[in-house]
C-alpha cells in the first residue's frame, strides 16, 4: 500500500469534496437531482476507497497485525450491506425514520472516533507516545463528542417518534414534559461545559477520562431531553436540525484528525441542514428556539376530537369527485402524507393524464413542510415521473387558488388549514396553501382525524367542500375509472 502518498490522499479528498458540493447543487432542483445523487455517490466512493487505502498503509507501517485488516473489511461489508438492504427495502413513508437513523450513526461514529483519539492520539499522528494532546485538539474532541452524543440520542428519539410503532413513552408522538424541564436541561448543559473544560485544561499525558466520560454520558442524556418535549408537528424540523448537528460533529472530528475531507463534507452538511431548518421554521411561522422549547399543538390535540364530532360535513363518492373535476377548466392538486401512506402517486398521475386529455388544466401545489420531511412530496411525485413543470411551490401558486375551479386535497391537513389566519390559533401566521379560496374543494382522507398539529381543520366544513373518505389509492383508482 506504499503507492498512496499523503499528497495523493489530499488530492483525492479534495476531489471527493468537490463531488459533494456538486451533489448539493444538483439536489437543489428536481430536474438535476439524479445528477446530484450521482456526484454524491462518486464522492463517497472516492472518500471511502482513499480512507481504506490510507488505513491499510498506516497499519502496514506500524506492523499492527492482520486483525486490523479484518476489521476494515468487516466494516465495509457489514455497513455497505446494511445500507444497500435499507435503501432497497425502505418505503417512501419510512424515509424520515431512515434519515434519523443515519444521523444517529454519524453521531455515534463521531463519539467513537473521539474516544479512540483520546485513548491513543499517536496512532492518528497527532502527538508522540507519552505526549499530552494540545489544548486545541482537546477542545475539538470535546465539542465533537458533545455534538455527536446529542445527535445520536436525539436521533434515536426522533426515529421512535416518526416510526410510531413503539409503545415506550419517549417514542410516542405527543410531547413529553415535566416541571422544571428547561431548568434541568440548563443544569446538565452547564455541567457538560464545566466537565469539558476540565478535560480541555488537563495537561497530563494520561487522558482525563473521568470528566470526558461523564461529559459524554450527560451529552447522551441531554440529546434525549431536548427532543422528547417536541411534538410530531415539528418532527420535520427536528430531522433537519439533527442533520445539521451530524455535519458539525463530523467537521469537529475532522479538525482533530486534520482530515480536510471530513471538515469540508461536515461543514456542507451542517450549514445546509441549518439553512433548511431555518426555511422550514419560516414556513411554519415559528422560530428555531420555539421549536426546541417544544410542545407544538400539544394542548390542541386534546380538544380537536370533540369539535370534529359536533360539526357536520358534506361527503361524496369518488364518482362525484371525478364528475366535478371532469367538468372543470382548472384543477390544483395538494398532495399530503396520506398520499404517501397509500402509495397512490402512480394512480394520481394516471388521473391527471385522463383529466389533461379532456382539456382540464392540472397543477400540483407543494407546501414546504408537507409530508414528514423536506421535499417528501417532490420525491413522491418524481417517483411517479410527474413532469416538473406541473409542480409548483407554495409561493408560486398561492395566488392562483382564487381563480381555480377545483382543488383536490389528498391526505394533507395542517398545510391547508384556514385556522392559520386566526390570530388566536396555535398555528396563527403559519403560511398555508390557500385552498379555501377555490370555487370547489374535494378532500380525500381516511377519516376526520386531525393532523400533526392536533387541530380541527375548518376547510373540511366549508359549504363548497366535499369529503371523499377512503384509502387514497383506491379512491383515485375509482376516479380514473369514472373519468373514463
Amino acid at each position: 500500500m506504499n503507492f498512496i502518498s499523503m499528497n495523493l490522499v489530499t488530492l483525492l479528498y479534495l476531489v471527493a469534496s468537490v463531488c459533494f458540493i456538486q451533489a448539493l447543487k444538483g439536489l437543489s432542483s428536481p430536474s438535476s437531482a439524479r445528477a446530484g445523487n450521482a456526484f454524491g455517490m462518486a464522492g463517497m466512493a472516492i472518500a471511502t476507497v482513499t480512507t481504506v487505502a490510507l488505513i491499510l498503509k498506516l497499519k502496514t507501517e506500524m506492523a499492527t497485525g492482520a486483525m486490523g485488516y479484518g476489521l476494515v473489511i468487516a466494516g465495509l461489508v457489514v455497513g455497505g450491506g446494511i445500507g444497500a438492504f435499507a435503501a432497497k427495502k425502505v418505503e417512501m413513508t419510512k424515509m424520515p425514520e431512515l434519515v434519523a437513523a443515519m444521523h444517529s450513526l454519524i453521531g455515534l461514529a463521531a463519539v467513537c472516533i473521539a474516544v479512540a483519539v483520546v485513548s491513543e492520539p499517536w496512532v492518528f499522528q497527532i502527538t508522540q507516545r507519552g505526549v499530552a494532546l494540545p489544548f486545541g485538539n482537546r477542545l475539538e474532541l470535546f465539542i465533537g463528542t458533545f455534538v455527536g452524543a446529542v445527535t445520536f440520542s436525539g436521533s434515536v428519539i426522533a426515529f421512535g417518534k416518526l416510526s410510531g410503532k413503539y409503545k415506550f413513552r419517549l417514542f410516542q408522538g405527543a410531547p413529553v414534559s415535566f416541571p422544571g424541564q428547561h431548568m434541568f436541561n440548563l443544569v446538565i448543559a452547564i455541567a457538560i461545559v464545566v466537565l469539558g473544560l476540565m478535560f480541555c485544561f488537563s495537561e497530563s499525558a494520561e487522558p482525563a477520562w473521568t470528566p470526558f466520560v461523564i461529559m459524554a454520558i450527560l451529552s447522551f442524556v441531554l440529546g434525549v431531553l431536548i427532543i422528547i418535549p417536541i411534538g410530531g408537528a415539528d418532527m420535520p424540523v427536528v430531522v433537519s436540525m439533527l442533520n445539521s448537528y451530524s455535519g458539525w460533529a463530523a467537521a469537529g472530528i475532522g479538525f482533530s484528525l486534520n482530515n480536510s475531507m471530513l471538515i469540508i463534507a461536515g461543514s456542507l452538511v451542517g450549514s445546509s441542514g441549518a439553512i433548511l431548518s431555518y426555511i422550514m421554521c419560516k414556513a411554519m411561522n415559528r422560530s428555531f428556539f420555539n421549536v426546541i422549547l417544544g410542545g407544538f399543538g400539544g394542548e390542541a390535540a386534546e380538544t380537536g376530537g370533540a369539535a370534529q364530532e359536533q360539526r357536520p360535513v358534506k361527503s361524496g363518492s369518488a364518482d362525484d369527485a371525478a364528475f366535478i373535476m371532469s367538468n372543470a377548466e382548472s384543477v390544483i392538486i395538494v398532495p399530503g402524507y396520506g398520499l404517501a401512506v397509500a402509495r397512490a402517486q402512480h394512480a394520481l398521475k394516471e388521473l391527471v393524464e385522463k383529466l389533461t386529455h379532456q382539456g382540464v388544466s392540472v397543477k400540483y401545489a407543494i407546501h414546504p413542510v408537507a409530508g414528514r420531511m423536506p421535499g417528501h412530496m417532490n420525491v413522491l411525485l418524481a417517483e411517479a415521473e410527474v413532469p416538473y413543470d406541473q409542480v409548483f411551490e407554495m409561493e408560486d401558486i398561492n395566488g392562483e387558488f382564487g381563480q381555480t375551479d377545483v382543488v383536490l386535497v389528498l391526505g394533507a391537513n395542517d398545510v391547508v388549514n384556514p385556522a392559520a389566519k386566526d390570530p388566536k390559533s396555535p398555528i396563527a401566521g403559519m403560511p398555508i396553501l390557500e385552498a379555501y379560496k377555490a370555487k370547489s374543494i374535494i378532500v380525500n382522507k381516511r377519516s376526520m382525524a386531525s393532523g400533526y398539529a392536533g387541530l380541527d381543520n375548518d376547510l373540511f366544513y366549508q359549504p363548497n367542500t366535499m369529503m371523499v373518505f377512503g384509502d387514497a389509492k383506491k379512491v383515485l383508482e375509482s376516479m380514473v375509472k369514472a373519468v373514463e
